[in-house]
């Protein structure tokens, strides 16, 4: 093929001319075959689905953590009632809103032999919330003090 007889080429997107070869395709076609835009909406149909279990776990995991803070708050609250136990120990359940919560104690041992030192007792303070099988659970555990008796009050404690 001689590139003198060869005409330029008309348009930008054109890619060279055919220099008189014949094509069976009269015009080049545009555009997506049936199979790319198929492919194309399945990609987009499992990206939203993943996008829509993202976003749904957020949620979910948002209402969790205000729960689980919420029990935080009333085990916090519980345990400020009283800042020594006494040598009965502190046992007591109850409800707030819709947590279940209980508290109970025993003494710990402890290899301090001094006297002065106050005798401990281990709080075990227990929230729970939900319902089964989901139920959830948040526990705080600490020492107290053991209350010690004020001259003349022995007998009313």
């Amino acid at each position: 093929v001689d590139p003198r007889r060869c005409p330029p080429a008309r348009r930008q997107h054109d890619r060279l001319p055919t220099c008189g070869v014949r094509s069976n395709r009269k015009s080049l076609v545009r555009g997506f075959t049936l199979l790319e835009v198929l492919v194309a909406f399945a990609i987009m149909a499992v990206s939203l689905g993943m996008l829509y279990r993202a976003i749904g776990s957020g949620a979910k995991s948002a209402g969790n953590v205000e729960q689980y803070q919420r029990a935080v708050v009333l085990a916090e609250s519980l345990l400020s009632m009283r800042d020594t136990v006494t040598k009965q120990g502190w046992n007591e359940e109850g409800q707030s809103a819709n947590f279940a919560w209980r508290i109970s104690s025993a003494p710990f041992a402890t290899t301090v032999t001094n006297p002065a030192a106050p005798t401990l007792h281990q709080v075990v303070i227990t929230v729970t919330w939900g319902s089964a099988p989901a139920t959830k659970q948040y526990q705080i555990t600490t020492l107290v003090p053991e209350r010690r008796p004020v001259p003349g009050e022995e007998g009313r404690l």
